[in-house]
């Protein structure tokens, strides 16, 4: 299973950290926070990776290289203008091939296994939802034996961590288009499943937060 790190975002709620630094670089706890993604992705086996990107995106390039210092193969998808999530994934599916693919936001810190990921995909995707955080309270989905839900007396936020299958985007044309209304309606042919994962997770969006991911870190064992 090949894996995509969605990593095309300004980051323009961390600035003044990515007016001149790509945010997938921002060191976090001494460390690229992509990095962590890479690493995590190499230790469950994932050796074979996509990143997009678009602002400072050389940057990204130069960084990591091929991935083989970090045990990955990279095959890049740069992006001339901003596609959105959907529109990035769409541009960067010939890299991905046909089979269900591993996605993770590169703005997220999580101590994740990733390998929980590698069981067969039974629909068309499976997303990983935590509890909402204080600036996301509202969620994104509702989640009850394993089935993803549009609506919900409970809703969850999703974590920015799934397995889709390429036939989600069978409907798309290339260009700037959100993956969450395609997200929607496979949810509403019940072909979206999830899980609930209550370990470390953060939204890295806000230099406040890169500070909680830091602590959390220091925490671990």
């Amino acid at each position: 299973m090949k894996a995509m790190i969605l990593a095309a975002g300004k980051g323009e709620r961390m600035r003044p950290l990515t007016l001149h630094t790509p945010k997938p670089l921002i060191p976090l706890a001494g460390q690229p926070l992509i990095e962590y993604h890479l690493r995590a992705l190499a230790a469950a086996g994932f050796t074979e990776v996509v990143i997009n990107h678009a602002w400072l995106g050389q940057q990204i390039e130069t960084h990591l290289g091929d991935g083989r210092r970090l045990g990955v193969n990279i095959a890049y998808s740069p992006e001339g203008e901003p596609l959105e999530t959907g529109g990035g994934i769409f541009k960067a599916l010939p890299l991905l091939g046909s089979e269900p693919f591993l996605l993770v936001n590169g703005d997220i810190w999580t101590d994740y296994d990733f390998a929980r990921l590698r069981a067969p995909l039974q629909g068309l995707a499976h997303l990983v939802l935590v509890d909402n955080p204080g600036h996301h309270g509202a969620g994104d989905f509702s989640l009850a034996n394993g089935q993803v839900g549009n609506d919900g007396p409970a809703k969850l936020t999703f974590s920015g961590l799934s397995v889709l299958d390429p036939a989600l985007f069978r409907d798309s044309q290339a260009g700037a288009f959100k993956l969450a209304p395609l997200l929607r309606q496979a949810i509403s042919e019940a072909r979206v499943t999830g899980e609930y994962y209550t370990g470390a997770w953060v939204d890295v969006g806000t230099p406040e937060r890169l500070a909680e991911a830091e602590r959390l870190i220091a925490e671990q064992p």
